[in-house]
């Protein structure tokens, strides 16, 4: 039986009552990963790891020992998440040859859960990109359709869930990293609130915005996955300690009563209108269901856009300036001095999309400039968690679309980045204010691919967000 199509949790049921064993749920993984292979999902696969780690599961199994849900279970990681023993790349020539020294503070948990790491996802360079098209590996394809991109930069990620390429993947959500391509592939991604989930080994985009997050085929998985990523973490100074939430306890089945609201400037210039009639249709199955629909006004919304771009940008810079070649990484021969060992090492070992960044994170923290770009770039950002903070006095919800238009071909847009900055254009404000969201299918286009819509909360909202997300995914498919 090919049990690739399978959710976790159905998997997981299986594994219990011994109808299946881990050995052979990560040998179909596998398979798959070859048979697959010409989507560019993995940059990286632990064949032998994975097999002895599932035969191991299947002991304890065997033995009767009780363990997580997440047990035996095979999942992939994005490749900017640190695993011991294993290149941590982050797709970039820059690390083609890094191999990770310990392990990141989810991976752990990951492990400590029994999950089957199969391998490492594509993705776009440090995490630098809306389509996983800036990748030293060459693109990821969509495989709802190869022709198209698969969205980003966990493109990857999502797309190895789409093809079945294990069960769940960890990719990280710096301006919809997670929810964009999921979007995109058809498949349920999640923006955990800022400080759930430990950023400790994770390789640094943007500090104040990067959050890991779960891409899974269903809802639920979504919140067995946070039940294993989420944690208080001392070795991460933004890590928020709270009491341990179970996430699986999310679920009422109903919205009634729910406050649902849509953003007035979310449905303008600019959203495709296939896009815009299946969220017209998701707000209409609510009200069926018993949600109070009311719209609602965020004005500082169209200046969020560039906003995130100084401030991830200027984050950037900073990050990435300890990437010189000089302790690790690519570095040229014979250099003619210093300055142009630097020079060198970094024009060659990064990418265009990456250098851009760099670039313009420099220029808006120069002298002269700092004021004029990245000090009003942090006032709008102070006036969104204030319109959000009055939005959310009056709703619990807001319902808004993932991405303003389905995948786009691949090599559409490559040499036009502010029109691809314009995929982020629903995502980015929920990483400026530190919320959670969830991206849930939500149909397809004419052409045949997903579109997503988007729900987000107040901070640490999640159990509303997996409840009113499982209602549309479990009861609007039964309508």
């Amino acid at each position: 039986m090919d049990y690739t199509q399978l959710s976790i949790l159905e998997v997981a049921k299986l594994l219990r009552e011994g109808k299946v064993t881990s050995l052979e749920l990560t040998k179909q993984a596998l398979q798959m990963a070859k048979e697959k292979e010409s989507f560019n999902a993995l940059t990286q696969v632990f064949e032998e790891d994975a097999l002895k780690q599932a035969a191991l599961v299947d002991e304890m199994f065997k033995s009767g020992k009780e363990l997580p849900l997440l047990a035996g279970v095979p999942i992939t990681i994005k490749d900017n998440i640190n695993l011991t023993g294993k290149k941590t790349t982050c797709s970039s020539k820059f690390l083609s040859t890094y191999v990770s020294p310990y392990d990141a503070t989810i991976v752990k948990n990951l492990k400590s859960s029994y999950a089957i790491i199969i391998g490492k996802n594509n993705m776009d360079e440090f995490a630098m990109g809306s389509t996983t098209e800036n990748s030293a590996f060459g693109p990821t394809l969509n495989p709802r359709n190869p022709q198209y991109i698969p969205g980003g930069s966990s493109g990857g990620s999502a797309a190895a869930v789409a093809a079945n390429i294990g069960y769940a993947s960890v990719g990280t959500d710096t301006g919809g990293s997670v929810r964009q391509p999921s979007a995109m592939c058809g498949v349920v991604g999640l923006k955990p609130t800022y400080g759930l989930v430990s950023r400790y080994g994770i390789v640094a985009f943007a500090s104040s915005l990067d959050q890991a997050g779960p891409v899974t085929k269903t809802v639920k998985d979504s919140a067995l996955m946070l039940n294993v990523l989420s944690c208080h973490d001392e070795m991460e100074e933004t890590s928020v300690k709270r009491d341990k939430i179970d996430y699986m306890q999310s679920f009422t089945g109903s919205v009634k009563g729910i406050k649902i609201a849509l953003i007035k400037e979310c449905f303008g210039d600019g959203l495709d209108e296939e896009v815009k009639q299946k969220i017209m249709d998701a707000k209409s199955f609510y009200e069926s269901q018993g949600a109070e629909i009311i719209e609602l006004s965020i004005p500082v919304f169209n200046d969020i856009l560039a906003c995130y771009y100084i401030l991830s940008s200027a984050e950037a810079a900073s990050n990435l300036s300890r990437f010189d070649g000089v302790k690790y990484g690519f570095s040229i021969e014979n250099p003619k001095n210093l300055n142009d060992l630097y020079l060198q090492n970094r024009s060659k070992g990064f990418g265009k999309e990456v250098k851009r960044r760099i670039m313009l994170g420099n220029y808006v923290l120069s002298s002269g400039y700092y004021d004029a770009y990245y000090k009003k770039a942090k006032k709008v950002q102070k006036k969104l968690v204030k319109q959000f903070a009055e939005v959310f006095k009056l709703c619990d919800v807001i319902l808004m679309p993932t991405a303003p238009t389905p995948a786009f071909k691949i090599g559409e847009k490559v040499g036009d980045p502010l029109s691809m900055y314009l995929s982020d254009i629903y995502t980015v404000p929920v990483n400026i204010a530190e919320l959670p969201a969830i991206s849930v299918p939500c149909g397809v286009s004419k052409n045949g691919l997903p579109i997503g819509m988007q729900l987000i909360g107040s901070k640490f909202s999640e159990t509303t967000l997996f409840n009113v997300a499982d209602v549309f995914e479990t009861q609007k498919e039964a309508k």
